[in-house]
């Protein structure tokens, strides 16, 4: 589904409100929410609307966090998905920190440390009916490129189908990422990206071009497809351009 919104506060202030009830119905059913954050620069006025307005009307006991995805630099460096988060959000409201999970991006060894992380991944978060960890929520964000987490056009991840968490060389950065896979994106109950500004207009049109005609192979962000769950497209009206529509 595609929700189009007047601006970026819009958007930010939908995707809090989701949070909000989910939570709101968890902790009546004295149940916790799982949520994968998403990095880069969208979704800070997010998490800072989430870390002052709403601070007093979510009950951060009840969550467990996770992450999308991360770049391979320390947690304190400028370009961290972790410390953004941080900064805007996690240490500002009274999270438990034991339901806090970093991606370590940095470590020495990507691939065991990818390992790892699906370890607690798949410890941490009930599964689905294909035996994949169900997260709750997952929020998502699109580059120029159409990738989303750090499932990149032409890299190997995009193929992978058993495991959850993969470190995935990303050539054209001259990189490696960690990030959740296909599997564990399309086993989330929820799925919402977070899309603003003019400088998205052109990929989201051409996204939109690409589901009507099929080829929803194109672009990774296309492919997340929940198997049971629901995902929204939350766009600004700058960012709907053309492609603009409930």
């Amino acid at each position: 589904m595609r929700r189009v919104f007047d601006d970026a506060d819009g958007v930010a202030r939908y995707a809090a409100e989701t949070l909000r009830g989910m939570v709101e119905s968890a902790s009546a059913a004295g149940r916790r929410v799982t949520v994968a954050l998403s990095g880069g620069s969208t979704p800070r006025r997010l998490y800072e609307l989430l870390a002052s307005e709403y601070a007093g009307q979510i009950d951060w006991t009840a969550l467990e966090v996770f992450f999308g995805d991360e770049r391979a630099v320390p947690s304190d460096h400028p370009d961290s998905n972790f410390r953004m988060a941080s900064e805007a959000l996690l240490d500002r409201v009274p999270l438990d920190r034991e339901r806090l999970h970093r991606m370590p991006a940095d470590s020495g060894d990507p691939v065991a440390a990818a390992a790892a992380y699906e370890s607690v991944l798949r410890e941490r978060v009930a599964s689905g009916p294909d035996g994949f960890p169900a997260l709750d929520l997952v929020w998502l964000g699109i580059g120029d490129d159409g990738h989303t987490a750090s499932l990149f056009p032409g890299t190997e991840a995009l193929e992978e189908r058993r495991a959850c968490v993969v470190a995935n060389e990303v050539p054209q950065l001259g990189t490696w990422r960690m990030t959740l896979t296909f599997p564990a994106l399309c086993a989330a109950r929820r799925v919402q990206f977070l899309v603003t500004g003019a400088s998205k207009a052109r990929i989201v049109e051409a996204i939109e071009r690409a589901r009507s005609s099929g080829d929803l192979e194109r672009y990774p962000a296309t492919r997340v497809v929940p198997r049971e769950g629901e995902v929204e497209w939350l766009l600004d009206r700058a960012a709907a351009g053309k492609a603009r529509g409930g």
